[in-house]
């Protein structure tokens, strides 16, 4: 492991822990700026600072670098401050109004952290009940909430607030259904409601997936992203908070049979490993069971991919442009099939695949030709003035997460 990934680890752990790395050995100024930026491609920055910048080996940051980071995490940690605070004001407009939104992720999880602030988090997820959109709809509008009508008969609706850093991913399912790799994950949360708890976050009390199906689902987020181009390490810690915390009350041996369902149990049993080797992970107290203790794989490989990736698997351009890849080979798996012509799947998708990003899709599958123009037209927008993106790249990025899907059970060998 490369040094700055093992420097990252420990400074990650000690802050999940509310504690300082008391790191002595000398370190260049190029390596503090590898650890931050490292930090920031994951959204850890304000925990791996924090943790780090009055250790004895901190005497070497030239000041002008420490003066920099300070006012990045500084900005960040105000910044989600706002959205926390913000977020809660709708949950209770939500309420109010008689909506029973499900709040999944985002402050749920902060809140298991030492400093939830420092955990940041893009937006906020809500997940409510289909027939109460249209409620849900006025209400987030007249709370200031806007988005694009064209998307609303979408699976996952994006509003924003004008002049306000809040964000909410506003869900009608947790996966889009449309999706051949992972639309069948809905099948496990159609009666979330009858399980929902109660949490405190933030001194509000809010209704959230019950606890198996919190850390179930958190599972199938990140299987989700790594079906993908990959997902980062925060994600890691999220579940292994939720274990450390929720634990006694998950029943493992339900959650790991659905996890065999979804060919997802290597994977998971691997990010457990993950957390207990290098994070806070505590088997004992979260009542991880014997049927999970006996799955044992090899973590190293995918450790290695979720640091490489970034918060979301796009750290770089060449590997998120590798995930059309990595998807149909799941998908053909699912049919019995090998993957098709990597090449051609990712330059022309099916309308089904890209009815997410193009609802009308839907309704007008003729117009495929029109959505396979507008992905090469925002594709060569994207990547016009785009370093580490290229087509050889990605396939070779591909060809090797396809591997790794293999080797973790989740495709056929």
């Amino acid at each position: 492991m490369e040094t700055v990934y093992d420097l990252f680890l420990q400074a990650l752990n000690a802050s999940l822990k509310n504690e300082k790395v008391t790191w002595e050995q000398e370190m260049s100024p190029e390596e503090w700026s590898s650890l931050f930026q490292l930090a920031e491609t994951h959204h850890v920055l304000p925990m791996i600072f924090e943790a780090a910048y009055a250790c004895p080996a901190a005497k070497s940051l030239p000041p002008q670098l420490m003066m920099l980071y300070k006012q990045r995490v500084l900005r960040a940690v105000m910044l989600q401050t706002m959205k926390t605070n913000e977020f809660l004001q709708l949950y209770a407009c939500l309420r109010e109004a008689g909506v029973t939104p499900l709040v999944v992720k985002g402050l749920v999880c902060r809140s298991l952290y030492p400093n939830p602030d420092y955990r940041m988090s893009g937006d906020e997820d809500l997940l409510i009940p289909a027939e109460q959109f249209e409620l849900c709809y006025e209400t987030m509008k007249a709370f200031g909430m806007e988005t694009q009508e064209s998307g609303l008969n979408a699976y996952e609706v994006p509003f924003v607030k004008q002049g306000s850093p809040l964000y909410i991913e506003l869900h009608k399912s947790l996966f889009p259904p449309e999706s051949d790799a992972y639309g069948d994950f809905n099948r496990y949360f159609e009666h979330v409601w009858d399980r929902a708890v109660e949490l405190s976050a933030e001194g509000q009390t809010v209704c959230t997936l019950g606890y198996t199906d919190h850390l179930f689902y958190l599972i199938c987020h990140a299987f989700k992203h790594f079906l993908h181009s990959g997902f980062g390490i925060r994600q890691v810690c999220d579940m292994i908070l939720f274990a450390n915390t929720w634990g006694k009350e998950i029943e493992w041996d339900a959650m790991l049979t659905w996890c065999k369902e979804i060919h997802a149990d290597q994977f998971s049993a691997a990010l457990f490993q993950i957390g207990q080797k290098y994070l806070c992970f505590d088997p004992d107290k979260a009542g991880y069971t014997e049927s999970w203790r006996k799955i044992q794989v090899e973590e190293g490989m995918l450790l290695d991919d979720l640091l490489d990736a970034g918060i979301y698997g796009d750290s770089d351009m060449s590997r998120k442009h590798s995930s059309n890849m990595t998807l149909d080979a799941v998908a053909a798996d699912k049919k019995g099939k090998k993957a098709g012509n990597a090449v051609l799947k990712s330059l022309f998708p099916s309308a089904k695949s890209l009815q997410g990003r193009y609802p009308y899709l839907q309704k007008h599958p003729y117009l495929l030709p029109v959505a396979w123009t507008s992905r090469v037209l925002h594709y060569r927008a994207e990547t016009k003035n785009s370093i580490n993106n290229n087509a050889a790249d990605s396939l070779k990025i591909g060809n090797q997460r396809i591997e790794l899907l293999k080797k973790y059970g989740i495709i056929d060998s």
